[in-house]
């Protein structure tokens, strides 16, 4: 059974940082494209950022882009999403995904696991 665990997330006053962790297991980890996404209340889950299996290629939202730092640690089965200089804006559920592939998927309907997020509010 595949498992995937967000953690990391908090309250934190705009400028700050976070660093989310997802922790997963069931799957080989490795063969495994993952990715970040949010939702905000009201609204659509959106894009964040996406890492393919070996980490040798990144993809981010634009807003994101110069703040946020995906990565992945194979060794560990985790993967982290670093985020500098929050802003209000940026408050969501944030959840990672996998899925099994060479390639980088970047929209929520390329994943088949999802974990059950963690929650991220900035403060202004």
């Amino acid at each position: 059974q595949v498992r995937l665990v967000e953690s990391g997330g908090g309250l934190v006053q705009a400028g700050g940082s976070l660093r989310l962790s997802c922790a997963a297991s069931g799957l080989t980890f490795d063969r495994s494209a993952m990715g970040w996404f949010r939702q905000a209340p009201g609204k659509e889950r959106e894009f964040v950022a996406a890492i393919t299996w070996n980490g040798g290629n990144t993809g981010y939202a634009d807003s994101m882009k110069g703040r946020f730092t995906i990565s992945r640690d194979n060794a560990k089965n985790t993967a982290y999403l670093q985020m500098n200089s929050l802003k209000p804006d940026d408050t969501a559920v944030y959840y990672c995904a996998a899925r099994g592939s060479w390639d980088l998927l970047l929209t929520p309907n390329d994943y088949n696991y999802w974990g059950q997020g963690t929650q991220v509010t900035v403060s202004s």
